[in-house]
């Protein structure tokens, strides 16, 4: 614990960091944001976020938040991810800081060296993990069982939790924010998993910025024309390859080309592109780095897709809610909760362009009004301080232990 001159002090760790990337960062600019605001109230706690880069230097940001950039290797194409792995690029930030609490976002190699180094070097710090990819699930089971079969996927999907027990053995909790996903973590066996919903700034997402001058552009002379905004990773994961294929039926069910607009980068970028070539309606605007700008997108369209199956929270999901619109969700995951727990929206029967078009021409054709403000009060019951506040705590009652 920390001494009465020196600060609680917590230093996160995460090769899911992206300057570009949706969740995993607002999570963490979020975190820096409540802790750098701290300073202002008190500076009895010291949070350090260690930032994969291209080169290595600390930022102080305040008394209470510093950035320590760390050089690490950058992975090719169209990611924008650095990779920590090597126990030099971990043990100077530890020896600087002895931290109370080291928390861990990402599974692959980083817990491993995490522990042994800070066995080393910082042997009192209590290690916790953050699930944010249900990796089992998401990038092992389901791909494998759909290529290969359910047994090898089931098989597969066990291998990938023993290797998750491995990488987080020893560590004192795992934080979880999808009730679903943290009941996989007890059944199988990941030490001790809490539940941290995270947030959503509410003041900032919201559907009093919504813009005519974009609602008319987009509606382009069509007052009906459905209108979709798509700010997530272009990957099949998050359901590209779904609502791609799905533009030519709706328009056909629709009797209008509906318009989309799509942000963002990964590596379906090229489908995107060629899309936004062949159709009148569909945009892509590229990486949107300001969050006024996004916020303003969502709430000028008409509804709001979340299609990935294996999101732990589904940060942007809770945004587009906010922004007060309802949503075509996977029957899976965060998007099935926030859905079926709103009552905002409608689930996804198969993941099927068809079923996919179907979907969004029911909800659009329901009692979207209703649905929209469904969508907003569910999104005002989280906050930001809210998650950190408890976050906090668990890290106290961690360390009293």
């Amino acid at each position: 614990m920390p001494s009465a001159t020196r600060p609680f002090t917590i230093v996160d760790f995460n090769n899911f960091w992206s300057p570009s990337g949706g969740g995993v960062r607002r999570y963490h600019l979020q975190k820096m944001a409540f802790y750098e605001k701290r300073a202002q109230e008190s500076q009895d706690v010291l949070s350090v976020f260690v930032m994969p880069d291209n080169s290595t230097y600390t930022e102080k940001r305040s008394d209470t938040l510093i950035i320590e950039h760390v050089e690490a290797f950058r992975f090719p194409g169209n990611w924008e991810y650095r990779f920590i792995w090597k126990a030099s690029q971990v043990i100077p930030v530890l020896e600087k800081y002895r931290p109370d609490i080291i928390e861990v976002g990402s599974p692959y190699i980083l817990p491993t060296v995490v522990r042994r180094a800070a066995k080393k070097v910082s042997p009192e710090s209590v290690l916790v993990g953050f699930w944010h990819a249900d990796f089992p699930v998401t990038y092992v089971g389901r791909p494998v069982a759909k290529k290969l079969g359910a047994k090898i996927g089931t098989f597969s999907r066990n291998r990938a939790f023993w290797y998750a027990r491995k990488e987080y053995k020893n560590f004192d909790c795992i934080q979880a924010s999808s009730k679903e996903a943290m009941a996989r973590l007890k059944k199988n066996g990941l030490p001790d998993p809490r539940w941290i919903p995270l947030g959503c700034d509410i003041q900032t997402f919201s559907p009093n910025k919504r813009d005519e001058a974009l609602v008319s552009q987009l509606k382009d002379g069509v007052p009906e024309r459905l209108t979709i905004f798509f700010p997530h990773r272009h990957c099949n994961e998050k359901g590209i390859d779904l609502i791609l294929g799905a533009y030519d039926i709706l328009a056909n069910k629709l009797g209008h080309e509906p318009a989309i607009v799509f942000a963002g980068t990964g590596p379906s970028l090229p489908l995107v592109q060629a899309a936004a070539e062949k159709y009148k309606h569909v945009q892509y605007v590229g990486f949107i780095n300001s969050v006024d700008e996004m916020a303003r997108y969502y709430a000028s369209v008409d509804i709001g897709l979340a299609l990935s199956g294996w999101e732990t929270f589904g940060l942007s999901i809770l945004e587009s809610m906010a922004s007060g619109n309802a949503i075509v969700g996977a029957a899976a995951g965060a998007a099935f909760e926030h859905v079926t727990e709103s009552g905002a929206g409608t689930i996804l029967k198969e993941r099927t362009p068809q079923a996919l078009a179907d979907a969004i021409v029911e909800l659009y054709r329901s009692d979207l009004q209703t649905m929209k403000c469904k969508a907003r009060a569910y999104a005002e019951k989280f906050s930001w301080d809210d998650c950190f506040k408890r976050q906090l705590n668990l890290y106290r009652e961690i360390c009293n232990k």
